[in-house]
């Protein structure tokens, strides 16, 4: 699962004090293991307003970084009905885990990994709140849990200055058709320059 590379961004809309410890090895680390500064940047704050949930969150979700060609997604807790043939995720019962493929973490940038994580982050705010992440028959670009994930990064995004055309290339992701991306756009307020 690659995504194209988004328009390339000037180098100051790299996020602030964002690390990668993109050397990690494969298999499951702490999530701060992979982004060691990820808990103390704003956006953490604005994540987790509460500051004991959002060292909870920080303290109890790992990262599982897998050889595979993916970038990330919030393992199941079981295999989710209707999962596609080809998607065999990697499946965490007991535990929050978010599994990056070694490709990304090692190349991608700064900007769509710090985008990436938070993303993923307000998927596993979103489950541990009684969310289906993975509602059969409901389409990518309508799955409440997506569009509000999505609505948070881009928010953070801006926040930084980074430019409607790297968010619409961005949110351009294989398993969603054209419409579907330019509905994606229309919902979030992204209009190409």
């Amino acid at each position: 699962m690659s995504r194209p590379a988004p328009v390339p961004t000037p180098r100051e809309v790299e996020p602030e004090g964002f690390t990668v410890a993109r050397d990690l090895p494969l298999g499951r680390h702490p999530i701060l293991a992979a982004f060691p500064t990820l808990d103390r940047l704003p956006t953490a704050g604005r994540l987790v307003a509460d500051a004991a949930r959002r060292t909870r969150l920080f303290r109890s979700t790992s990262i599982e970084l897998v050889a595979q060609d993916l970038w990330m997604y919030v393992a199941p807790f079981e295999l989710p009905k209707g999962a596609r043939r080809e998607w065999r995720p990697v499946v965490s019962p007991d535990a929050d885990c978010i599994v990056i493929g070694a490709s990304h973490l090692r190349e991608s940038s700064g900007l769509m990994l710090f985008l990436d994580i938070y993303h993923e982050l307000c998927h596993v705010l979103q489950r541990q709140g009684g969310a289906d992440l993975w509602p059969p028959g409901v389409s990518y670009v309508h799955r409440w849990t997506e569009v509000e994930a999505y609505r948070f990064v881009v928010n953070e995004a801006r926040l930084m200055g980074v430019p409607n055309d790297y968010l619409a290339d961005y949110l351009r992701v294989e398993w969603i058709s054209e419409e579907e991306h330019r509905e994606l756009l229309s919902e979030l307020g992204i209009q190409r320059n």
